[in-house]
């Protein structure tokens, strides 16, 4: 069972302590550059600065702490209402993939510690799953079905689907490399915006090639 707790709700006050939400920002870097296994309480405490018992008392454990960060760090898609009729199931994927690659390109970190996350079986991941990953492919799954029985999406596994659009995403976070491979370097917000978007219209324009047809 997970705490009862909202979303990064304090159980204690140390008025010693980092503000609230610096004390996640600093945990979604952790656990984005050392891993959830290689993040110990003590490291934690270390970058958090504070002190060494102050996350069991807070957040109840390492684990509590991080469904805190990441309850924190991952936003809740806004998407269109469901009914077909009010609007274009094209639209209701691209407000949905183009929300995801935008959030990306400003907190690649986070997308470094959930693509970490994917890649092991654990409560953490039936946690992103249960609470994140789920509740978007539901909000989403009715539109594909109605676009592949049109013909204007091909037939594609949801299992395939999904990673059609996640994998592209290391061309947002991976910025070294991108840097190696001429990416310029993004003045601000527009800018990150701008290369999202650039993303999310290659990835739709590969999904869904009869897009653009009625």
């Amino acid at each position: 069972m997970h705490p009862a707790r909202g979303r990064g709700r304090p159980r204690t006050d140390d008025p010693t302590a980092p503000r609230e939400e610096e004390i996640l920002r600093r945990g979604l870097t952790a656990f984005a550059e050392l891993g959830y296994d290689s993040a110990s309480v003590r490291e934690l405490a270390g970058r958090l600065g504070v002190s060494h018992n102050f996350l069991n008392s807070r957040y109840g454990s390492k684990a509590g702490f991080w469904r805190a960060v990441v309850d924190h760090a991952l936003p809740e898609v806004e998407l269109p209402a469901p009914e077909p009729t009010a609007v274009d199931d094209v639209d209701r994927i691209r407000t949905t993939v183009a929300s995801f690659y935008r959030h990306a390109a400003h907190h690649p970190e986070l997308s470094r510690m959930v693509t970490d996350e994917f890649a092991h079986d654990s409560e953490r991941l039936d946690y992103l799953y249960e609470r994140y990953v789920a509740p978007t492919l539901a909000k989403v799954t009715p539109s594909v079905d109605r676009l592949v029985a049109a013909g204007r999406m091909a037939p594609i596994p949801m299992h395939l689907l999904y990673f059609a659009v996640i994998g592209p995403v290391a061309g947002l976070t991976q910025t070294p490399l991108a840097r190696h491979l001429g990416r310029p370097e993004p003045a601000g917000d527009k800018d990150l915006d701008d290369i999202a978007d650039a993303l999310t219209a290659v990835v739709l324009n590969g999904l869904l090639p009869a897009a653009s047809q009625p």
